[in-house]
């Protein structure tokens, strides 16, 4: 069992947002589905706490009944190794949320989502400043993480012509 384990805070939609979640990454499934009895204090049958994993990672969702402000709160970081990859997360997390700068998102539940390429981190740290400063202004230029905008702009080509 993993001593410790990211637990998001809902209103009344932590099982519906567990099997979103659990759709979109493989290796992921609903564990559990604790609910509510009569004595509450949510509505009896609904689901209290959701035990899911994704990936491979063990997270907990719990229902509470009283709205949870939708700013703030927990993030999540998705390295992926291809632009499918980083395609594929953005549209699915996407559904029903907001886009921001940098790789970043908000999804229909209001968490925050990170979706970056792996490369990212070796173009940022290159010892050379002028290549790792070319990347860090592509990445700031962008919406969703373009791999061939990033590897042009380390490479000193012009960014524009790889942009998704």
């Amino acid at each position: 069992m993993q001593k410790i384990r990211p637990f998001l805070l809902f209103n009344d939609d932590a099982e519906e947002a567990a099997t979103f979640y659990a759709s979109i990454f493989p290796n992921s499934k609903i564990a559990n589905v604790s609910r509510y009895g009569d004595d509450g204090p949510g509505p009896s049958g609904k689901a209290m706490v959701v035990v899911f994993e994704l990936d491979g990672q063990t997270f907990m969702g719990l229902n509470l009944f009283q709205p949870q402000p939708k700013e703030g709160g927990p993030a999540f970081y998705v390295s992926c190794e291809t632009q499918d990859e980083v395609d594929r997360y953005w549209e699915r997390l996407c559904e029903g949320g907001a886009e921001n700068a940098c790789g970043w998102l908000k999804d229909r539940y209001g968490v925050a989502w990170n979706v970056v390429p792996g490369i990212l981190g070796d173009l940022l740290s290159d010892e050379d400043d002028e290549k790792s400063g070319r990347v860090m202004k592509a990445m700031l230029g962008m919406v969703k993480l373009d791999i061939a905008g990033l590897q042009a702009a380390y490479d000193g080509r012009d960014v524009t012509q790889t942009s998704h």
